[in-house]
């Protein structure tokens, strides 16, 4: 998919677990990991809003478009590190 998440990068810089996020959002930690592996189709803007109030961030800062290319290379080298990893 052409948009990339970036919320672990957010998480890093605010020092802020994924159950702490998820928490203070209001949504699941396991809806939280497939709104941050890129697996999600679709995030609605008060999700978002909620994101972005509680990581005091840009939408921007979240999400970003990549080409097609380039994410295509990249769900390629995660699927060849999980086949290494097993």
């Amino acid at each position: 998919m052409p948009i990339a998440v970036d919320i672990d990068v957010m998480l890093a810089r605010r020092k802020m677990s994924v159950g702490e996020l998820a928490d203070r959002v209001g949504i699941t930690p396991a809806n939280l990991a497939v709104l941050k592996n890129g697996r999600a189709k679709a995030v609605r803007f008060a999700t978002l809003a909620a994101l972005c109030e509680v990581l005091k961030c840009q939408p921007g800062d979240l999400l970003r478009w990549e080409a097609e290319e380039a994410a295509r290379d990249k769900t390629t080298t995660r699927r060849q590190q999980s086949d290494h990893v097993r």
